[in-house]
């Protein structure tokens, strides 16, 4: 009985595996993005599509700790100082868009049929409760968890994440009571809710600031890896565990040992340990609400549903817009946060039950806005998609003629980042003019209020380029990071200038190949000079005579970048890079001289 208990609790793990692998990359694929494959395969699987499973709800709640290690993981890279730096943003931001939320959301409420304020309220308050686990992932995604927009969200979700107790508290208070005794016994509960989350609070942060370093420095002394990962698992379980006994959100209680943790030694290794563990339970959280969907509630209240959730997300999209705006974020930004946060969250299933527990809504009320937040998560990767193709570019393109080239030079300069503004910095220190052309607007407004001169706009435009001078230029200097857009100019440039010189930022060995056959004349790595430096210091540390590391490096500097135009003559965009024999035989041979003539060097008296 026990074996078969326990391989069928296997082909429940192998299930949910089988159907994450194959469901998720087939929708990245299609340009649909991880979070609805996982929400699709969820459905697929689910008690409502397959029947292969018939409890989400535990799924979901064992699953909950991938937003959970998610928190943690943000919390690492966040240290207090930083977090001080964010209080107006957490506080300001985030009870700003909450409370203009809440109102609005409250009078759509109001307007349907025998709604009550309570139930009214509620719903409203359980669906300004963003999905931090959706946002996350598609900040991460993205790679914009460190922007400033970025960050915005992510104090947003931070304020929301404190309001769980303020609301529930709410909640009790609301409900209907039988008695004076009764309301006077809840008055009494909401204090002591209220003090036992701010206790947990308290003794989390005296862990984090006393224990959690000196046992980590202790446990260290022992070498056992085994034991560091299971440390780690400890402490992002036990935050959690402490911050829902204390009634506050696991996610929360996650966040703040991370932040605590963010200036110690081990937070490179314990971030490290976490992230599989993240990455499966996140996985299995979308999964969970995928299955959490009910189709039978769906398909017999279609219409209030999905009235509910066109009016909620637009209502609530609308609100975030506004105080957006306010906040002097651009209108691009506006609306991308708005499309981005504005479904329900997870969180408002706790708040549901409790109010459902409490009598302050029905139970039909709870099953058809459980539905409504579950299909508001599942609309938002599609909307983001929509958004990406067909309102993001409108933006774009408004932009795009907004500042005209007024002086032509000689060099071109297209990207001022980390790596353009060293170059313009050393040319106009020599007395050389530059044309200098980027596509982001915090960055042109930045260097114009310095004092560079930088025009906004796509290079990737020929009018732009053609605006700039790139028919009579003698210098093109192409320091953007995008790969396919740096191609693309390139190869632009080179057939209206032929004799135009054109130096190019390469992001790799086969973007190096690409611009060369574009019709780059000199190509730089990023990491290359880095790289080789870093070498050459390693060869020192090991022994080899400083005179002797040099003339290395400057050998395999110039010996490289010869090795690279012969290889770029073989490569081909049409065939993966170990599948080109032609091309990986070349490079054994050239590795092979390489190798001896370094030999030679090392062996020279």
């Amino acid at each position: 009985m026990a074996i078969e208990e326990s391989a069928h609790q296997l082909v429940n793990v192998v299930t949910l595996l089988v159907s994450a692998v194959i469901v998720v990359p087939l929708f990245k694929r299609l340009g649909l993005g991880s979070v609805l494959g996982y929400l699709a395969a969820g459905l697929a699987i689910g008690p409502f599509g397959l029947k292969l499973f018939t409890d989400s709800q535990s799924i979901l709640h064992i699953a909950e700790l991938g937003v959970v290690m998610f928190l943690f993981i943000i919390g690492l890279e966040m240290k207090p100082s930083h977090l001080w730096d964010l209080r107006k943003q957490i506080f300001g931001l985030g009870s700003f868009q909450v409370i203009i939320a809440g109102i609005i959301l409250t009078l759509i409420g109001l307007c349907f049929d025998n709604v009550s304020w309570q139930t009214a309220f509620v719903c409203a308050s359980g669906f300004v409760l963003t999905s931090t686990a959706i946002v996350m992932q598609v900040l991460a995604e993205r790679d914009e968890l460190g922007t400033e927009r970025g960050q915005q969200m992510v104090s947003i979700l931070l304020f929301e994440d404190l309001l769980i107790v303020p609301l529930l508290a709410i909640v009790s208070f609301i409900a209907p009571h039988q008695a004076n005794s009764a309301e006077l016994a809840n008055q009494v509960s909401v204090w002591q809710e209220i003090g036992t989350a701010a206790l947990a609070l308290a003794v989390l942060v005296a862990a984090g600031l006393w224990l959690l370093n000196p046992l980590f420095n202790l446990l260290a002394r022992s070498k056992i890896r085994e034991i560091m990962t299971a440390t780690a698992l400890l402490v992002v379980l036990g935050s959690a565990l402490l911050m829902e006994t204390g009634g506050l959100s696991m996610a929360l209680g996650a966040f703040v040992a991370g932040v605590l943790l963010s200036e110690s030694h081990f937070r490179h290794q314990l971030e490290a340990d976490i992230e599989p563990f993240r990455g499966l339970l996140l996985g299995l959280f979308f999964l969970g609400v995928g299955m959490s969907l009910n189709l039978a509630v769906v398909i017999e209240n279609w219409a209030l549903i999905l009235f509910s959730v066109i009016a909620l997300m637009l209502g609530k999209g609308a609100c975030i817009y506004i105080v957006a705006r306010i906040a002097k974020s651009s209108k691009a930004d506006a609306i991308e946060r708005a499309v981005m946060m504005a479904q329900g969250g997870e969180f408002a299933f706790v708040l549901l039950a409790a109010a459902a527990g409490q009598n302050v809504i029905d139970g039909t009320t709870q099953a058809n806005m459980t539905a409504v937040i579950v299909l508001s998560m599942a609309l938002t990767p599609l909307a983001l998609i929509a958004h990406g193709r067909w309102i993001s570019p409108y933006f774009t393109q408004k932009s795009q003629n907004e500042d005209e080239i007024e002086q032509q030079h000689p060099t071109i300069l297209i990207g001022h980042g980390r790596f353009g503004q060293i170059i313009n910095e050393l040319l106009t220190a020599c007395g050389y003019q530059t044309t200098v052309i980027d596509y982001d607007p915090q960055t042109v407004a930045g260097m114009n209020k310095y004092g560079d001169k930088t025009y906004y706009g796509n290079a990737e435009r020929p009018e732009l380029l053609l605006a700039a001078g790139i028919e009579e230029a003698k210098l093109l200097i192409v320091a953007i990071d995008n790969k396919e857009q740096a191609l693309r100019i390139v190869e632009f440039a080179r057939e209206i200038n032929p004799n135009l010189h054109i130096i190019a930022r390469a992001f790799d060995r086969l973007h190096t190949y690409a611009l060369y056959q574009a019709g780059a004349n000199e190509i730089i790595r990023e990491t290359f000079d880095s790289a080789l430096r870093a070498g050459t210091r390693a060869l020192e540390s090991l022994g080899v005579p400083v005179n002797k590391a040099k003339e290395i490096k400057e050998y395999y500097f110039q010996r490289n970048r010869k090795v690279v135009e012969i290889l770029a003559e073989a490569y081909d965009p049409n065939i993966k890079i170990f599948q080109n024999m032609p091309a990986m035989e070349k490079a054994r041979e050239e590795n092979r001289k390489t190798i001896q003539e370094i030999t030679e060097i090392l062996n020279k008296p």
